[in-house]
This record gives structure tokens, C-alpha cells and sequence, in this order.
């Protein structure tokens, strides 16, 4: 009964220092900003076109887009967005049955399920928003799957705005070298760099500031843990993961002495 009284600051702090997305992404306001841009000025103008956007885990790419499409969804209610994790596809090619199924298109098999999906995507119709995230996973011999994808908004009649997530900074140019070629085929870059000590904290700071009451982790140990994981890596998933870690560390010795505390009344 009273480590559930003295136990709540735990397990909210617990909470907060999860790596859900949040209402506001701390030091990427720049990188938000020119996402929302981009969806808003291809999807609701009607121009197709590709994004790609590149970062080292836990550098906010994911967690910045779900951001803005949450934030855009009534504007966006007008298009069709889909959006797929290909580390989850078996392997490149189940990238077009997965795209097929979730926009409803019968089932085809070899270049048939391609022309199909073309035809359907230079049709008449609401704007298609692609999302691929991991889109390394897609690399494969000849680069055909990322050259047909990307190749797809620059089809006549292209109603489709691809955005891909991944953490290689040169993966356009060392897999897509051809659609240099055509400059209008080469997708727009944006690259998120790994967090700063002062990002970090500020992101901790935000988060464990959500929880009621006296601090639950000390100033002094955030700018430690800051400091610690942006020299090594800048990823915000790690820093939030070493804070649960050490709350979870206080609150087994906290529950281990309020155990040995006499009850009220002597009982």
C-alpha cells in the first residue's frame, strides 16, 4: 500500500521516457517544418514528386513524420496515404503486392501487378501519399525496385508522392545513380544529423518535466547522460532508454527498503 503511494512517480516517469511520438519534437522544428512543407505543397497541390529522408536511428525521422501526418490529417483527408515498414516485407518485390493490397487492387502476379499498380497511379483519382520506411531494405540486384518506385511520379498523369526513410546519407546516389539523369526525377533530400548534448537534454528535461512532484531524476544526471550518448551516437531512443533504465534501478531499491518499513499502527 505505500509503495503504491511513493511508487507512482516511478512508473509515470516510466511512461514519459517511452519513445512515442510526441506532441512536439524538441530540436526539430526545422526538419518539421520542411515535411510539412513538402506534404502540403505535393499532396494538396497535385504535384507528384519523391522525398528522401536520411538519419541515423533515433535521429527523429519516423517519429517526425507521424508527427506531421497526425498534425495534417484533415488536410490530407482528401489523398490516400499509405504508409509501410519495409523491414517488415519478406523481401524487395512483396513491396508492390503489400502497396496492391492496401489500395485495394486485385491480386496479379510479375510485371502484371507493376502495370497494374501503374495504371491505377496515372488514373483519374485522389492524390496517393507513399510512405517507406527502412527503405534500404529494398536494395537489390540491378536496383530495380527503388528505380521503379522512384520512377513512378515522374509517369504522365502521376498522381503519386513517394517518401522514403532510411539511415544511409548517400543511398540515392550510390543506388539511384541513373535518375540523376533526369533532374526533375531525383527526390528531394533531407537529412536529420544525430542530436546535440543540449537537444538531448532538452528532450529529457520535457519529458520527465510531465511528471508531478519533485524531480525524479536529478538535473546534474540528465546533462551526464546527454553528454555521454551524444558523443557516441546523437540518438534520442538511447537517451531515453538509459534514463528508464536508471528509474527502473531506483525504483527496485525503493521498493526493496519500502518493504522493510513498519506499517501504520504498528500492524
Amino acid at each position: 500500500r505505500l509503495f503504491r503511494q511513493e511508487g507512482t512517480c516511478y512508473q509515470q516517469a516510466k511512461q514519459v521516457l517511452h519513445a512515442a511520438v510526441p506532441e512536439r519534437l524538441q530540436g526539430r522544428e526545422k526538419e518539421t517544418g520542411l515535411l510539412r512543407q513538402f506534404l502540403l505543397e505535393h499532396v494538396l497541390g497535385r504535384r507528384p514528386g519523391s522525398l528522401y529522408v536520411s538519419g541515423a536511428p533515433g535521429t527523429g525521422k519516423t517519429a517526425c513524420l507521424s508527427r506531421v501526418l497526425l498534425d495534417c490529417k484533415d488536410k490530407l483527408a482528401g489523398s490516400r496515404t499509405v504508409v509501410l515498414n519495409c523491414m517488415a516485407l519478406g523481401s524487395p518485390h512483396s513491396v508492390f503486392p503489400a502497396l496492391a493490397q492496401q489500395l485495394g487492387l486485385p491480386v496479379a502476379t510479375g510485371r502484371e501487378r507493376i502495370r497494374s499498380l501503374e495504371r491505377h497511379l496515372t488514373a483519374q483519382g485522389p492524390m496517393v501519399l507513399l510512405v517507406l520506411d527502412e527503405l534500404d531494405q529494398l536494395e537489390s540486384k540491378g536496383q530495380d525496385v527503388l528505380y521503379t518506385l522512384f520512377e513512378w511520379p515522374q509517369l504522365p498523369s502521376s498522381r503519386l508522392v513517394l517518401v522514403g526513410l532510411a539511415n544511409a546519407l548517400d543511398l540515392t546516389d550510390r543506388s539511384l545513380a541513373r535518375l540523376g539523369a533526369h533532374l526533375a526525377g531525383k527526390p528531394q533530400l533531407l537529412h536529420f544529423p544525430p542530436y546535440t548534448k543540449e537537444q538531448l537534454t532538452l528532450i529529457l528535461q520535457e519529458r520527465l518535466g510531465q511528471v508531478a512532484g519533485d524531480p525524479v531524476l536529478d538535473p546534474a544526471a540528465l546533462q551526464f547522460c546527454a553528454r555521454k550518448v551524444s558523443a557516441v551516437s546523437g540518438d534520442a531512443r538511447k537517451a531515453l532508454d538509459v534514463c528508464r533504465r536508471a528509474v527502473e534501478v531506483v525504483e527496485l531499491e525503493v521498493r526493496g527498503q519500502t518493504l522493510l518499513k513498519p506499517l501504520p499502527r504498528g500492524e
